[in-house]
């Protein structure tokens, strides 16, 4: 019993107190903390890391930190209510493992490594995406 008080304690302190640029594991994103951003596969581009041609890309915060996420733009129906997601990131756990489930939309690669490679520089719009007041939109030019 009294480990299950010392979670629960650390859990509370944890939501209460977040460090400067970090929310708490438990923190639930608003809509204003939420940044989209509308991206395309250019003629020349030779490593786009997904199959869909075009998607959002999103920075949202979740489980504590900002995380960015690839969505393909949902086939038929505009209404439907959950589209596919990616994880975009560089850490090779989230790059694989939190994309089980949508290795539909990722483009084939030779490896963990190329797919990294793939992802970083999205990985890094997104990042800056975050920090963008809401409504921004970064041009093709300033990755």
């Amino acid at each position: 019993m009294p480990a299950l008080s010392a979670i629960l304690l650390a859990a509370q302190t944890a939501a209460v107190t977040p460090v400067r640029d970090e929310r708490s594991l438990f923190h639930l994103p608003g809509p204003e903390e939420v940044r989209v951003q509308s991206v395309a596969r250019t003629d020349n581009e030779q490593h786009w890391p997904f199959v869909p041609e075009e998607g959002l890309l999103m920075c949202v915060w979740s489980g504590g930190r900002k995380v960015v996420m690839f969505a393909a733009k949902p086939e038929g129906s505009e209404t439907e209510a959950r589209p596919d997601l990616v994880f975009v990131s560089t850490n090779p756990f989230d790059a694989t493992l939190m994309n089980m489930g949508s290795t539909h939309l990722i483009a084939k690669t030779e490896g963990v490594g190329e797919l990294i490679r793939r992802f970083a520089p999205f990985e890094q719009l997104g990042q800056r995406l975050c920090n963008q007041p809401q409504g921004a939109r970064i041009g093709h030019g300033e990755l």
